[in-house]
């Protein structure tokens, strides 16, 4: 597996290489794991990087692999990111190595597929370590490959993901300069790219509510609190933080209710209803603010009506902000790629990362590599999280290319 690049020139990827790449990837997309449970995918990916001769620490959050390269000479360390797990989904995409795994999901036995593409994204970051590799002597620092678990979520009642792997000191005795990660995405043609600029993707923040009335005779409200209404009032009180209550000129936001449960039969008022939501922003100064607002909002609208909001918040993912200036430096190595015709603007996205913990420690770029194939139309493409998500398997070689120059020009 040849690979080339002298410093100022393009990457080049060897046809031995891409087929290893997609290799790679077809056998991560027919044997896919759970968050917290990616223990086959682990153990495949520490013995590659190990018959790399790389120094490879493994079990870090659970089931994460960490793997160091050192160049030629001294420099500074970048860090690359790649997510392992896949998610409760049956596969209807009609593939020689479709999965046909199952696993137990809340209680039930489940599908399992790599519905959200992160089979693709281990696979390239494992091309490119090594490709760069075989480019060791042409690099001036250090390359810390990131091989994560559980980005869509730990399991209830565990621990896991970016936020892990921080706690348990990833970046205390070796912290990276800069770090770097790439998602595949229905929303862009194969090879593609897509960034921006400061924030990218949303914080993610649930929330469960509770109104607490007095249970009553439907006949006789006033002799009871009747939650149901007051549920339907905090409901249209709190769509009011977003669109009156908050700066909309700095950054959009989101406070949506998905589920609204109570009561069991037409004739009874009962004690309570039971509320979930999520909120989304791309101000971490302002995600805060909303999460007060809702809190403060429930239990006044509640009061006001001889009832009681309880409100609890799960903190989700932070913003994914890309740094202003590494973006700005590392957006040309990415054209030198792509091509400038094919690397473009996104707008923001309402989805949540947990890379986002990663760049809050160090400066990180995140950015879309898109995968659905040239000839079929955008709206017609399958997202990602779809038991029919497609990868037009060219675009690998795109990802490894781009995530490979990046190393090169920042540590020449």
């Amino acid at each position: 597996m040849s690979a080339s690049a002298k410093q100022n020139s393009t990457i080049t990827v060897s046809a031995d290489l891409q087929q290893q790449v997609i290799d790679w990837r077809r056998h991560f997309h027919e044997f896919p794991e759970l968050s917290n449970r990616e223990f086959k995918t682990s153990k495949t990916i520490s013995d590659n990087l190990k018959a790399l001769g790389l120094d490879v620490q493994t079990d870090i959050a659970h089931t994460g692999v960490v793997a160091m390269l050192k160049g030629a000479t001294p420099g500074p360390t970048i860090a690359f990111r790649a997510d392992m797990d896949a998610l409760p989904v049956k596969e209807q995409v009609d593939l020689p190595f479709a999965s046909k795994q199952t696993a137990t999901y809340r209680g039930q036995t489940v599908g399992v597929m790599h519905a959200c593409g992160h089979d693709n994204h281990v696979a390239i970051l494992l091309g490119v370590a090594h490709q760069l590799n075989e480019m060791k002597d042409q690099l001036s620092g250090n390359v810390m490959f990131i091989f994560q678990p559980a980005e869509e979520g730990a399991p209830e009642g565990e621990e896991g993901g970016a936020a892990l792997m921080l706690k348990q000191g990833l970046f205390k005795d070796i912290k990276p300069e800069a770090v770097f990660g790439l998602h595949v995405t229905n929303r862009l043609h194969s090879g593609q790219i897509g960034y921006r600029s400061g924030p990218l993707m949303a914080s993610e923040d649930s929330f469960e509510m509770t109104i607490h009335g007095k249970q009553t005779h439907g006949s006789r409200p006033w002799n009871g609190v009747d939650p149901i209404v007051t549920a339907a009032q905090v409901i249209m009180a709190t769509q009011t933080i977003a669109s009156r209550q908050v700066d909309v000129t700095k950054a959009p936001s989101v406070v949506s209710f998905g589920a609204i449960n109570g009561g069991i039969r037409s004739n009874i008022i009962p004690d309570e209803v039971s509320l979930i939501g999520t909120i989304r922003s791309f101000d971490q100064d302002m995600r805060a603010n909303i999460k007060e607002k809702l809190v403060f909002t429930a239990e006044t609208v509640a009061k006001s009506q001889g009832a009681t909001a309880e409100v609890k918040i799960k903190h989700g993912y932070p913003v994914t902000v890309n740094n202003p200036t590494l973006t700005e430096k590392m957006i040309p190595s990415i054209k030198r790629v792509a091509g400038d015709d094919n690397v473009m603007e996104v707008p923001l996205v309402t989805g949540a990362e947990d890379f986002s913990y990663y760049a809050l420690e160090t400066p990180g770029l995140f950015f879309f590599l898109g995968v659905t194939p040239k000839d079929m139309p955008l709206d017609k493409s399958a997202s990602n999280h779809s038991p029919r998500f497609y990868v037009d398997e060219p675009a690998l070689q795109v990802g490894v290319r781009a995530l490979t120059q990046i190393a090169v020009d920042y540590l020449k």
